[in-house]
């Protein structure tokens, strides 16, 4: 019983390891569609260059994805993967309110600052897409719109804690802040200015500090 126990062990490990493999070719092969979208754009992301880069078949970088678009699409999911890992989830244990959503400002402008060399997807593929309607589009579009609503959240939550004023307008303060993330990816990317990450704190704690509540 203890042989055959170890032989389909054995034998499942087996099965397994070629999907571990596949799997580990297709998170390289990501990795590279990230770093060259953030060089060229999603645009500049295609099956040839990724071949190329990996050293790969063509028809081999192909096989992990259905088509380009799909493979565009994984792209972004990844991007939106890392994103949230970093942005979203060491926020959690923090108590709602403030203190929280803070912490996810705080966490989204030290990525945007890390990102100065390599841009937000969310940002320059939202230009290279606001008028290119199809699938990677609408994707892009669903990724942005999840991430609004959760500033949105936090900053609800944040007026079920009294920390902010009962008519507190939600929709404005996501959309200054939004609009902050895009003027300080300009700030830092296009001009190339050193002082975007002060001067973005500064403004958010300001647009904060409007609803504030006194206590």
């Amino acid at each position: 019983m203890s042989s055959t126990t170890s032989l389909t062990a054995s034998d499942e490990q087996q099965a397994q390891s070629p999907v571990r493999k596949g799997e580990q070719t297709r998170m390289a092969i990501l990795d590279i569609a990230l770093e060259v979208a953030a060089r060229d754009g999603m645009e500049g992301v295609t099956i040839g260059i990724l071949a190329d880069r990996l050293s790969m078949s063509k028809s081999g970088v192909f096989s992990h994805f259905g088509s380009r678009e799909d493979l565009l699409i994984a792209t972004l999911k990844e991007y939106e993967n890392r994103f949230l890992t970093e942005v979203l989830k060491p926020v959690v244990t923090l108590p709602r309110g403030l203190t929280r959503l803070k912490a996810i400002l705080g966490n989204w402008f030290n990525r945007l600052n890390a990102e100065t060399d390599s841009g937000c997807l969310y940002i320059s593929g939202a230009v290279e897409y606001d008028d290119r309607p199809g699938a990677v589009r609408d994707e892009l579009v669903g990724m942005i719109t999840a991430w609004e609503k959760e500033l949105s959240k936090a900053i609800r939550q944040s007026i079920e804690t009294q920390e902010l004023i009962e008519d507190t307008p939600v929709d404005l303060v996501t959309f200054e802040i939004y609009g902050l993330a895009l003027a300080f990816h300009q700030h830092n990317r296009l001009m190339r200015r050193p002082n975007g990450s002060a001067m973005v704190r500064q403004v958010f704690e300001r647009i904060l500090n409007q609803y504030q509540r006194v206590a």
